[in-house]
């Protein structure tokens, strides 16, 4: 029989879903609440000193929906507005009540070593599992000299990692950012400062769009607008990307994030790599209670396989991976038309002609491919309406 659990540096997950450090993580509450309905972790909404000011926006999200669904959220929320030591009480309640969940505690702190080594030090006398150092938050904190101030500089980066790993008594995850040109090199920075592993991505900075009535961006605050994080199912590629790039550089552990909304896409990011997954958006659209379908899922899926537990996911997609350079480019694949399912729209006919290559043509109430003139791009079964074209090796 598979199980759910897997093990990481040492800590045991009941399961791989935990959740990301985010507004479901802003209460302990809260954390009570999800520990109860089975998730398996909880990264903290990211604790700092508690004289880093943090005066929240008013609204502070905006979203991107397809079909009514969520596909997209910025935000632009600070950081955890419980005192240290509320935290310290709430680590000792969690532990107390869910003494099997993983707690994992995100900090971060100004640039000065006191600081972070302070910080490190008063929670390495909690009952936390590990911690995650927030060195990515793209919005807000910057302007203080934190979160991706930090994290797009490899040597700050490697400095305050040094710090933390000078006197840090649980495992270190430190959690990067993707606004960099190379997340690899910001990765090894930290790993040759002796981070025990990496959470990978932290949110996209982005801006969700514009009022073409009054020009004003948004979250619109009073007329004014900042570039937020960028989170939800429409990061997924980009996140995958990352963890498949920290992989092909690095052993260490991976706690994968970015746009994990089912279990499907968390298998996605333990075939390349991420060791467990965490997730913030999804539950902050749909609540808590998707922990059911994740585990249940997941565990079909892994029984289904043969696999006895997530751990066997780890890395299979790895190997596939190459550069351009190695793609054998000799097989060509080519359209094969279900007229069961065709409905003549011709849509494919036209974007074929307006993408260069005029390989399909409508004739006689069917299409048909001219494999001479086609290059199996495969544009055509992407766009059609009815998932009518697929694509195929030439017999």
């Amino acid at each position: 029989m598979a199980t759910l659990k897997t093990s990481v540096l040492g800590i045991e997950f009941e399961n791989p879903f935990i959740l990301a450090s985010a507004p479901p993580t802003a209460k302990i509450e809260s954390i009570d609440k999800a520990f109860a309905l089975g998730w398996g972790g909880a990264v903290f909404k990211t604790i700092t000193p508690d004289d880093l000011e943090m005066i929240e926006a008013s609204p502070r999200y905006a979203t991107w929906k397809s079909g009514g669904k969520v596909c997209g959220l910025e935000n632009i929320e600070l950081l955890s507005h419980l005192t240290v030591q509320q935290w310290l009480d709430g680590i000792k309640y969690l532990r107390k009540k869910h003494p099997k969940k993983v707690q994992i505690a995100s900090i971060m702190a100004p640039v000065i070593k006191e600081e972070w080594q302070k910080l490190v030090q008063t929670f390495n006398n909690s009952e936390i599992d590990a911690f995650e150092l927030n060195f990515s938050c793209p919005h807000g904190m910057p302007e203080k000299g934190v979160g991706m101030a930090i994290g797009t500089s490899p040597e700050i980066s490697a400095m305050i990692t040094k710090w933390v790993m000078e006197v840090a008594e649980k495992p270190v995850f430190v959690k990067l950012s993707p606004n960099v040109t190379n997340i690899v090199e910001i990765a090894k920075a930290v790993e040759n400062a002796g981070a025990d592993g990496f959470a990978a991505i932290n949110t996209i900075q982005s801006m969700m769009g514009v009022d073409l009535d009054t020009f004003e961006p948004m979250p619109n605050v009073n007329g004014k607008a900042t570039f937020g994080g960028y989170s939800g199912i429409a990061v997924k590629p980009i996140g995958l990307r990352c963890v498949a790039q920290i992989r092909q550089n690095s052993d260490l552990p991976i706690l994968g994030i970015g746009g994990v909304s089912n279990w499907h896409d968390a298998a996605e990011y333990m075939c390349v790599g991420a060791d467990v997954v965490q997730i913030c958006t999804e539950v902050m659209v749909n609540g808590y209670g998707i922990i059911n379908a994740l585990n249940k899922g997941l565990l079909s899926y892994l029984e289904s396989k043969g696999f006895n537990s997530p751990a066997e996911l780890k890395n299979r997609a790895i190997s596939h991976l190459s550069s351009h350079k190695e793609l054998n480019k000799q097989k060509k694949v080519y359209p094969n038309i279900n007229n069961d399912l065709c409905i003549k729209c011709g849509k494919c006919v036209t974007i074929c002609e307006e993408s260069e290559h005029s390989a399909l043509t409508l004739s006689g109430g069917q299409i048909i491919v001219d494999n001479e003139a086609c290059i199996g791009c495969s544009l055509c079964s992407h766009i059609c309406p009815k998932s009518a074209i697929t694509m195929k090796h030439a017999e």
